[in-house]
């Protein structure tokens, strides 16, 4: 074990994490020249294309130095705040963390964040300066920052650049001499974390663990302590860049077990391995639960396709834990999931991924956060979609969510960044000026406001150099009301929302409008209305498309042309009574796209 390290790469999204671990994995002959590519880590075709990390990716190298051979198990984690909870359980199985920071950008909200996370998990920090190479690169400035910030010395700061590959072995070096080794006894019993698992349809799920004392070999009879089942292991072994069977893994390695498992229910993550012989005597503890942050309906575009859904929902939560769903029943879209995402990005991740893992089409409604309703009779509700909200003369107030948002930027776009945040009922609680021209803003926030556009338009008023990080701080009364959206008179509970009496009318109107540029046009009038309870405070009309019934009518006395007309007009209304009006999947996503 002493010649054993564990560690994790953490930083903001895009600050070179997934470069600094392909030079890494090259550097140790991890992978061949042959496999190499750019984001060798990053397995997901979705990851590729976008050119981001959305899953923790475990590997073990090898490396000599000083005449002994070290084994390095690398953890790769995603630096967007949708994903923060895959850093939380790789911080977890790790003693050790690489704190990268660009060197053109600076010290941003993630990177502080993620290190508080791995200081609270008492994680030796290892800071690295990346992409000294670049022309617009402010090295001395930025290590500055990073001494505040960490309170280290400027030696102990390692500058590299993971493009070119420039002080990866100083990287190495300090791997081996600053982490710790793993402490744990191999002789007691079997003590190891679930951090990861994945569904294999041949071979069922399968379980990413790292062990802190005692050892697993194949043939060993297991037990989940969480869920109580007890399994065979059929195969254990190490993350190498693809999996290798290892007869035994010992105390302070990362591995996986696969056990024949086809229920995904019965692993869940943050679970402790022991024996069913010789258990353990306690759980691991300080692993986090999941609190989702954005609530939205899925449902099957085919009502046959529910238990399709549900298993697919099943197999994609093993591979990302921070998803929960719930039945419910919409009178719109017939029965789907209420499912809880860390934001709007994860919501994203998830229905792209359902359509290409899962061959699964959907539809998402409009996604909102989970309020507290304190009822007359002293009751309290938490509600999670509009629909459940009680009459409102049973309601005594509403309680929304807040945050607290950490927004570090330049301090020219002050400005601009103050008038968003009091637009959207920010207060602001504390600014700080890290250097002389950059600001962190420390803002008290109802989470309901920034679930739709807020990150997008602090990146287009800052010219993209805004960064923004936030955690959940409390609630607060609010004065809310239900908006219901009618098509045809007939409320589509679906797109109603809940949100402030006095952006109830100007949402109401724009979400109309956006409305009518999406529902497809019939051969009758579409009424498309916002209403509050019984009073309507906006409507657009959707007209028809119209058949020339007077076309064959060439001449004679105006009484003929009449007659037909009315006829059309007894036609079209018999057809409003009957007909349907197809809510298309862009309608119910209009709403993200709201011009402000």
């Amino acid at each position: 074990m002493k010649n054993l390290r564990n560690f994790c790469i953490i930083a903001h999204i895009d600050h070179g994490k997934s470069t600094l671990a392909d030079r890494l994995l090259q550097w140790t002959d991890t992978v061949s020249e042959r496999d190499s590519r750019d984001q060798v880590l990053d397995d997901m075709e979705l990851e590729r294309e976008r050119g981001i990390t959305i899953k923790s990716h475990a590997i073990q190298m090898n490396f000599p130095h000083n005449g002994q051979e070290y084994v390095l198990n690398l953890i790769d984690t995603p630096g967007h705040v949708d994903f923060s909870y895959e850093v939380s359980r790789a911080i977890a199985a790790c003693e050790g963390a690489l704190l990268v920071v660009d060197a053109t950008q600076g010290i941003q909200a993630q990177t502080i964040s993620n290190l508080y996370l791995a200081i609270e998990h008492n994680l030796t920090i290892i800071p690295i300066l990346n992409k000294i190479d670049m022309d617009a690169a402010m090295i001395d400035e930025v290590k500055d920052q990073i001494v505040d910030l960490l309170g280290c010395d400027h030696d102990e700061i390692l500058a590299v650049s993971a493009k070119t590959g420039l002080g990866i072995d100083q990287v190495l070096e300090a791997i081996i001499s600053r982490i710790p080794c793993p402490t744990g006894n191999i002789d007691a019993p079997l003590q190891a974390l679930i951090f990861d698992s994945l569904f294999n349809p041949f071979r069922g799920v399968i379980a990413y663990f790292r062990i802190f004392n005692g050892s697993i070999k194949k043939g060993d009879h297991v037990k989940f302590v969480a869920t109580g089942m007890d399994y065979h292991a059929d195969e254990v072994g190490i993350l190498r860049l693809k999996q290798e069977v290892r007869d035994t893994v010992y105390a302070g390695d990362v591995g996986y077990i696969i056990s024949g498992i086809k229920n995904s229910k019965e692993v869940q993550v943050g679970d402790t391995i022991t024996h069913v012989d010789n258990p353990c005597t306690s759980i691991i503890e300080g692993f986090l639960g999941v609190k989702p942050m954005v609530f939205a309906g899925i449902y099957p575009t085919d009502a046959d396709d529910y238990e399709v859904l549900r298993d697919s929902l099943e197999k994609l939560r093993l591979n990302d834990a921070s998803l929960s769903f719930e039945p419910e029943a919409s009178a719109a879209l017939g029965f789907g999931f209420r499912c809880g995402f860390l934001g709007l990005l994860h919501m994203e991740i998830v229905q792209e991924r359902l359509d290409r893992e899962f061959d699964m089409d959907v539809i998402t409604t409009v996604p909102n956060v989970s309020y507290k309703v304190y009822t007359t009779k002293g009751e309290i509700i938490n509600v999670y979609n509009p629909s459940g909200l009680p009459e409102p003369n049973y309601i005594n107030k509403i309680e929304e969510p807040t945050i607290t948002a950490n927004i570090i930027t330049k301090s020219e776009y002050i400005g601009p960044i103050m008038t968003l945040c009091v637009g959207k009922r920010g207060m602001l609680k504390n600014q700080v000026y890290l250097t002389t021209d950059r600001i962190e803003l420390t803002v008290e926030l109802p989470l309901g406001e920034i679930v739709f556009d807020f990150y997008d338009r602090l990146k287009s008023i800052s010219k993209g150099y805004a960064s923004f990080d936030y955690y959940p701080s409390g609630w607060q009364t609010a004065d809310l009301v239900k908006l219901d959206i009618l098509l045809n008179g007939e409320i589509v509970d679906a797109l109603s929302a809940l949100i402030t009496r006095n952006n109830a009318y100007d949402f109401g109107r724009r979400f109309c409008e956006k409305l009518k540029e999406f529902i497809p046009r019939q051969q009758y009038d579409v009424a498309i209305q916002a209403a509050i309870g019984a009073k309507v405070i906006a409507r657009e009309t959707v007209k028809a498309l119209r058949k020339d019934v007077t076309a064959k009518c060439y001449g004679g006395d105006i009484t003929r042309k009449r007659k037909l007309l009315e006829k059309q007009k007894k036609g079209k209304k018999r057809m409003r009574q009957i007909g349907n009006v197809e809510v298309p999947q862009k309608a119910f996503l209009a709403v993200l796209k709201l011009d402000s």
